[in-house]
């Protein structure tokens, strides 16, 4: 069970500030949350595996070498470049 005392705590540890009035609150959505944790753990896990459920698979095609652009023409709009390479501005 979550009592104020240990959600004042958890915000103590954590360095944030809860207003009085919200306490109440978080100890129940803090409950809630423990709660529903504890009904995912207690959940029976044997049975058939969960890993594919919809019988779906992942098709993934051969990877093709094909001829990329020239690179002249990849930079010709670029306002600034290098070496071959976009200049972009650091903005700090």
């Amino acid at each position: 069970m979550v009592t104020r005392e240990d959600v004042e705590n958890i915000a103590l540890l954590s360095k944030l500030f809860v207003p009085e009035e919200e306490l109440d609150g978080l100890t129940k959505s803090m409950q809630e949350i423990i709660d529903f944790a504890d009904a995912i753990n207690n959940a029976p896990a044997d049975g058939e595996g969960f890993d594919n459920i919809n019988n779906l698979s992942n098709v993934y095609r051969e990877d093709e070498v094909v001829p990329s652009y020239d690179c002249k023409e990849i930079l010709c709009n670029a306002p600034e470049q290098a070496e071959d390479h976009f200049l972009v501005r650091n903005r700090e």
